[in-house]
């Protein structure tokens, strides 16, 4: 069966499903609250039953050799070793930092001390299938460490699990599988893609640029473009170009649950794009009397502090009124000369931090003021050159966020998989599902 197929006669609707299925999804709390399995060709078992978790193994980075043999660390693979600790194929799961990360290794590996693993040794039931069963299990639930999270094996080994027959595990795997290969591709895709994009900013902005013996110095730029400080390229509106009204963030009296405007703050810009999470607001009140610091759709927000400094993202259109929210965030409208994309793109990809170095001390974190912000130089083409640059990046920004939106669609599908098939809510008994040899020589 193709993966395409597999996917179809699995992505059914909530209305489809429940018409042919009469098995409830079994939530992993009420999971654990039975005594019985509620399938009955299907085994209740506590996982201390059908696996071990193994620790794994130290490994120092100044130990590590050169070779092909993945080391996994908590958070995923962290390097290449010339030995194996584990001389087969198995699941690495985080112990201590990252509870409930997942790894599967399809080759020997090296899990280090921060892991557990499990290998056919450790179990009888089919590695891909157990690969599934304990991310859907949610093991993060269990940490047991206070400052730095930890998983017990002991607390896990007491966790009720369903169990099918080995054929239905296979299949069950092969679905879920292919929507990992899915995510896989779609992953590859949007990293292809965001080469192709760097490489086309390169292309138009840095390579126009000369590199200089001056750290502080632009460079040489083509004929036709001139060079301009930063507050240049700013409207000469009042409020054009500034930072926010406070030292630091405002005080929490002051924020309202759903209020008139968005607060930003150093951690909502990123790298081309505005971080839509922990928003707070303020009321209408508030805003008018700091209006002077207010920021709209289309202006430029730049982040005075590392890391890295200066980098900018432009307020997206879908809220209508914006704050700044302290000192260490600063507005930028553009003049008419500029498109703001373009000067987004110049923040963003020539280390414009390096400007300013001379003027940062000490050993803290990098941060620059308003004014060295403002002497900060930029290439200036002509407007159509802009646009033309702009619409190139754009597309190609298009093309990744397109893609970006595939992979979370095939995330959800998988999640919804996950419930519906490790709770027997769908079954894949009457499917003929072909089960590859990947997921068959795994048990």
């Amino acid at each position: 069966m193709s993966e395409k197929a597999t996917l179809d006669e699995f992505g059914q609707t909530e209305k489809e499903v429940t018409e042919k299925q009469s098995v409830e999804v079994v939530g992993i709390g009420e999971l654990q609250q039975l005594e019985e399995s509620p399938i009955k060709s299907w085994d209740l078992s506590k996982l201390g039953e059908i696996l071990s978790l193994e620790y794994g193994d130290n490994l120092p980075s100044n130990s590590r050799q050169v070779g092909d043999i993945p080391v996994y660390g908590s958070n995923g693979q962290v390097d290449t070793h010339s030995e194996a600790a584990v001389d087969s194929p198995g699941i690495v799961l985080g112990r201590k930092g990252s509870i409930g990360k997942f790894e599967f290794s399809e080759s020997p590996f090296w899990p280090i001390d921060t892991t557990y693993y499990i290998t056919s040794e450790e179990t009888s039931q089919n590695l891909r299938f157990l690969y599934y069963l304990l991310q859907n299990l949610q093991l993060e639930r269990l940490n047991a460490a206070s400052a730095i999270p930890g998983l017990n094996r002991n607390d896990a080994y007491g966790l009720n699990a369903l169990v099918p027959h080995p054929e239905e595990q296979r299949k069950i795997a092969t679905v879920l599988h292919n929507v990992d290969q899915a995510i896989q591709k779609t992953e590859e895709i949007v990293d292809q893609a965001e080469k192709v994009k760097k490489g086309v900013i390169q292309e138009n902005i840095l390579n126009k640029i000369s590199k200089s013996s001056s750290p502080t110095a632009l460079g040489n730029i083509p004929n036709n473009w001139d060079k301009v400080k930063l507050e240049d390229a700013a409207s000469k509106q009042e409020g054009s170009f500034v930072d926010g009204p406070f030292g630091s963030s405002l005080k929490a009296e002051e924020f309202v649950e759903d209020g008139f405007a968005r607060i930003l703050q150093l951690q909502n810009v990123k790298e081309g794009w505005y971080c839509d999470s922990n928003i707070r607001y303020i009321t209408e009140e508030i805003y008018t009397e700091l209006e002077r610091h207010s920021a709209e759709p289309g202006d430029l927000f730049i982040a005075k502090m590392a890391s890295p400094v200066a980098r900018s993202c432009i307020l997206p259109s879908k809220y209508d009124h914006y704050m700044l929210g302290c000192a260490d965030v600063v507005k930028l409208t553009p003049n008419e000369e500029f498109v703001d994309e373009f000067i987004m793109y110049c923040l963003n990809s020539y280390p414009v931090w390096k400007q300013a170095a001379a003027h940062i001390r000490g050993s803290g974190r990098l941060r620059v003021n308003l004014n060295q912000l403002k002497k900060v130089e930029l290439p200036k083409p002509p407007r159509d050159d802009q646009e033309k640059i702009v619409t190139a990046v754009n597309g190609i920004s298009n093309f990744i966020d397109s893609h970006k939106k595939e992979k979370q669609q095939f995330q959800r599908l998988k999640k919804s998989l996950m419930q519906d098939l490790l709770s027997g809510k769908v079954r894949t008994t009457d499917t003929s599902i072909a089960v590859p040899d990947e997921i068959r020589q795994h048990g």
